[in-house]
């Protein structure tokens, strides 16, 4: 339990810092109007054409954080992801399958996103789309691996 809560503790002091950091860091897209048509899709997702500042939400900053300062939002995912994991290891403890079916989940997730990020235009875009895929594929593997281990050890249960 100590070990849980250390690694917990831990990936979320890296998950804030990296989040304020990139937060940070995509502000700087209030000062960028030539990017407000490319870098703020939540913004015209929720209302329409960006046409000044005050119009952009604080989710499209980590958009434009991530297409050209890309390191914090990758930190980011990566420390958030370790945070899931974490987090649905230890609730899915007892039931294997149910934890190979969360990693799944999220597998399926990294990939849509690397789906979004895939013609990504600039070398940050193209760098979250290898994370994204890679990490979705790691995850997959794992998920796999949890799935097969935990059907075989059923198998040997009833056989006993």
């Amino acid at each position: 339990m100590l070990r849980f809560i250390f690694q917990f503790c831990t990936a979320f002091v890296v998950f804030l810092f990296s989040f304020l950091a990139a937060w940070y860091e995509g502000s700087a897209i209030l000062d960028r109007p030539s990017e407000w048509g490319t870098s703020t899709p939540i913004s015209q997702l929720m209302g329409g054409y960006v046409k000044e500042s005050s119009d952009i939400l604080q989710w499209d900053f980590f958009v434009y954080a991530a297409k050209y300062r890309p390191t914090f939002p990758m930190i980011m995912t990566v420390s958030g992801l370790y945070l899931l994991l974490l987090v649905g290891n230890a609730l899915f403890k007892r039931v294997r399958k149910w934890y190979a079916y969360y990693l799944f989940l999220i597998s399926v997730a990294l990939f849509s996103l690397s789906y979004f990020s895939y013609e990504a235009s600039t070398d940050g875009g193209q760098k979250m789309f290898v994370l994204f895929a890679a990490c979705g594929t790691i995850i997959l593997l794992t998920g796999l691996i949890t799935f097969l281990t935990a059907t075989i050890r059923i198998k040997r249960m009833k056989t006993e």
